[in-house]
């Protein structure tokens, strides 16, 4: 089965707890009480704008780049202008979660007191019957640690990193998707155009309907016939795996990801006609914008001479790229790696999309030899790939020449804060000391179990790893053994 989406979690995290009330030495007043409350306050205030941003804004997270901004600002650069004889400001509260950085702030990482950490871990029975990992040093490439790193392993959802990596060098993180509507020349059909966007929102099939009825009602048209056309996608429309809730019909054309419930993320009952099903929510869009609409709509080609009348993009490719790692949103990843086949002149199936997402691997110069890129979910259990395929992936993602990538490594859920760790490394239930310091992406299929992100090491170097896990029978003790071994790269807890 596919691994379960959580909600994310919104409980605060922090010290503001435990602070204590400090007094003025120099009257014995709460002046110091207000000063530090206010320091509180402002913390309870950036805690609250790193939620309320959402875990994507077009590249980096817009919370994470604001508080990184204010890291070395003293707390009277904040309050103004301050009066003759009014206490010293209190230092600003820091940043909740420190700014992604790749900057060597001291000594390597010691690859001996690495494995010495994760000797007594890597072995844990319930990681399987076969395990295989890879640590490096994102600033150096150099790797740390590896056991089969080479070994080519089923990666479940993991693979969503090479999949968003691909469609980010081959399209750039500005990319948008188009969904259009076109006109015939005689103005007598108006055909819905899908480009592959499964975000499409019923709110977009509004815009889109009044767009093309000023355009019908400008060309003195009494009513249309209406068609749509899923042409932009090859091949069959259904995973490997069959009907899933996890993932919908593979179509150019489809609204809310084909979801029949209201949700925005995890399984859901989907349409069995995702693009039939937009046309006809289209064609009742037009009718309520006044367009006549000659019976039901129909699938076909827009014809050669019709004329663009409206046009709706999606979020741009770094948005989604952010919303598929974070949420691991398998609709999402699948139009990804038929956009990035699109891109590179492959067929749009996934035939293709496995020829160009690894064609784009290795224009990123990784080695793909023994991966199988399968599909752009994980959904698919043919898939392979080797550890160190991911931990090199991310090294890229955090190259400061490679500024395109970025989100690669924003959108990975945060530990204990959002998407798929949510509701793992939690105060309560976390014994590692780790919540908010890993960012990685979850894995997880019958018998699969795997793991793979950043973590900021005790020298204050990036690390990134990855440990995909084979044969084990027990998921929720598989998940713990992983974020163990995660837990271990942050160094000793106190």
């Amino acid at each position: 089965m596919a691994e379960p989406v959580e909600e994310p979690s919104n409980r605060p995290s922090g010290p503001w707890g435990r602070i204590k009330n400090l007094k003025s030495k120099r009257n014995g007043s709460n002046t110091w009480q207000v000063v530090a409350g206010s320091a509180v306050l402002g913390l309870v205030v950036a805690t609250g704008a790193v939620l309320a941003a959402g875990p994507w804004d077009n590249g980096q997270r817009k919370a994470e780049r604001q508080l990184a901004a204010a890291t070395d600002h003293t707390g009277g650069a904040h309050h103004g202008r301050r009066l003759p004889g009014a206490p010293e400001p209190a230092p600003s509260a820091p940043a909740v979660l420190g700014a992604l950085d790749t900057v060597t702030r001291s000594a390597p990482q010691d690859p001996a007191s690495l494995r010495t950490a994760l000797a007594p871990l890597i072995g844990a029975p319930a990681l399987g019957t076969q395990v295989a990992a890879s640590v490096i040093d994102t600033a150096t490439g150099k790797q740390l640690y590896g056991r089969g790193a080479a070994t080519p392993m089923t990666p479940a959802s993991t693979v969503k990193i090479a999949t968003a990596a691909a469609a980010l060098s081959a399209l750039g993180p500005d990319h948008r998707i188009a969904t259009t509507v076109r006109l015939s020349e005689d103005h007598r059909t108006l055909t819905l155009v899908g480009g592959g966007d499964p975000t499409l929102t019923p709110a977009a099939l509004k815009s889109l309907a009044a767009s093309a009825a000023r355009a019908i009602e400008e060309a003195d048209a009494t009513g249309v016939r209406l068609t749509y056309d899923t042409s932009c996608y090859t091949g069959p429309e259904r995973h490997p795996i069959g009907k899933n809730p996890n993932l919908a019909p593979v179509t150019a054309l489809m609204v809310d990801e084909g979801r029949l419930d209201g949700t925005d993320r995890g399984p859901a009952t989907r349409s069995e006609d995702p693009a039939g099903d937009a046309a006809r929510a289209f064609a009742d869009r037009l009718k309520k914008a006044g367009v006549q609409v000659a019976g039901a709509p129909r699938e076909a080609r827009a014809p050669g001479k019709a004329r663009t009348v409206a046009t709706h993009r999606s979020a741009p490719l770094a948005a989604l790229v952010e919303r598929t790692l974070t949420n691991s949103d398998n609709d999402i990843a699948e139009a990804l790696a038929r956009q990035t086949a699109i891109a590179k002149g492959e067929s749009a199936d996934f035939a293709g999309a496995r020829r160009a997402v690894t064609t784009e691997l290795k224009k990123l110069q990784v080695t793909t030899a023994g991966a199988r890129l399968a599909d752009g979910s994980g959904l698919d259990r043919e898939g392979k790939v080797t550890p160190a395929l991911l931990t090199t992936l991310l090294a890229r993602a955090a190259d400061p020449e490679r500024p395109g990538l970025r989100t690669v490594l924003t959108g990975l859920p945060v530990a204990g804060f959002t998407g798929t760790l949510s509701t793992r490394y939690q105060d309560g239930t976390d014994t590692t000391g780790a919540t908010g310091l890993i960012r990685a992406k979850t894995g997880t299929l019958s018998g699969v179990n795997a793991l793979s992100g950043t973590v900021v090491d005790p020298q204050g170097r990036l690390l990134a790893f990855a440990f995909l896990a084979a044969g084990s029978t027990a998921p929720a003790d598989a998940e713990a053994a992983l974020d163990a071994l995660a837990a271990a790269l942050t160094g000793p807890v106190d």
